[in-house]
């Protein structure tokens, strides 16, 4: 899932796990398990990752010895759901899957295809017009009665195909007939970011100056029906920092973070979970980028690889303890 970046929203640049392509890799979430010193621990101790893009939205986290052994395989043309990864001499079994079609952007298409140029009453009252994803485009306005955060959250659940057909056991799969990888410790920790943060910072449910902060999905529910009760003439004065482009669907767009997380994946509604931008490491804060967690999955295969090494603060920078190995070479800076 991740490449070089195309949907960053808004004025923000993009976040630590927001770089996305087709294919489904965990090299962004190793990088936040290193950052915060959860590599090497047993695989319960470290944290799972849900990165809401744009074009999709992916999961990673690790699991037992015993769930991987008996891992479902993927249906045709998908990549594994499990990936074996040596990490600080540790194996860890990874559940890694992309949803594609299911990021914040292509999602809001889905959304409004249900209705077929009707009505939606994920759309804020007052708006009408069009939204043009990958080349279609939709029309968007509300019900005379206006938006609705229940009539929204039930047009969310079909965009999710929470009904879909599974080919496994129906409480083993998350939506669209996909294995869930079975849940457990692994994923009791959980971070979310990218879409998930920037939407969380634009509608009060975090701190806007802070990279990091504690929420739970009910947060999102509560945002929702908020947004849902707002008129489309009302949202800027009361959604300052959201563009104006996605003004009017903050209603949509907080709705299916919210069901996409509790309904999609599972997640308690009251479950602590950690809305992330960057990590904070030494005297810095670092994004967990893809480049970062590729390096670190490569030096772990070296016995001298201890822990990078951060040597520019102001650019995030970082190398590597060569103190064992004078031979090897910093990393480049595209590791930022």
């Amino acid at each position: 899932m991740y490449g070089y970046q195309t949907d960053g929203p808004g004025p923000f640049r993009p976040g630590p796990f927001s770089l996305q392509v087709k294919r489904a890799s965990p090299f962004s979430p190793v990088a936040l398990n290193y950052l915060l010193g959860k590599l090497g621990k047993k695989y319960s101790e470290t944290v799972a990752a849900v990165d809401l893009g744009g074009a999709s939205v992916q999961m990673v986290y690790a699991v037992s010895k015993h769930t991987a052994q008996n891992a479902p395989k993927p249906l045709d043309g998908q990549d594994p759901y499990i990936k074996d990864i040596i990490l600080k001499g540790h194996e860890y079994n990874l559940y890694v899957h992309s949803y594609l079609r299911y990021g914040s952007d292509a999602a809001r298409g889905e959304i409004l295809n249900i209705t077929h140029n009707s009505a939606n009453p994920c759309v804020l009252a007052g708006f009408d017009g069009t939204y043009t994803y990958s080349g279609n485009e939709y029309r968007a306005y509300a019900p005379s009665t206006g938006s609705s955060f229940e009539k929204c959250r039930e047009i969310v659940r079909e965009a999710l195909k929470l009904e879909a057909p599974c080919p496994y056991n129906k409480k083993d799969c998350t939506f669209d007939g996909i294995w869930s990888g079975g849940g457990g410790s692994g994923q009791k920790n959980l971070y979310v970011a990218t879409n998930f943060f920037y939407l969380a910072s634009q509608t009060g449910i975090t701190d806007p100056n802070k990279p990091t902060s504690k929420a739970v999905p009910m947060d999102y529910k509560i945002a929702a029906k908020k947004a849902c009760a707002t008129k489309y003439e009302d949202a800027a004065s009361i959604y300052p920092l959201l563009t104006t482009d996605r003004l009017p669907y903050v209603c949509m767009d907080l709705t299916y973070q919210y069901t996409l997380l509790v309904e999609g994946f599972r997640i308690n509604p009251w479950q602590e979970i950690t809305v992330t931008q960057q990590i904070e490491y030494e005297d810095a804060v670092v994004d967990a980028s893809w480049p970062l967690g590729s390096a670190i999955e490569a030096l772990s295969s070296l016995p001298t690889f201890e822990r990078l090494i951060l040597t520019d603060p102001t650019s995030a920078v970082l190398s590597f303890d060569r103190q064992s190995s004078p031979s090897l070479k910093p990393l480049p800076s595209t590791c930022t």
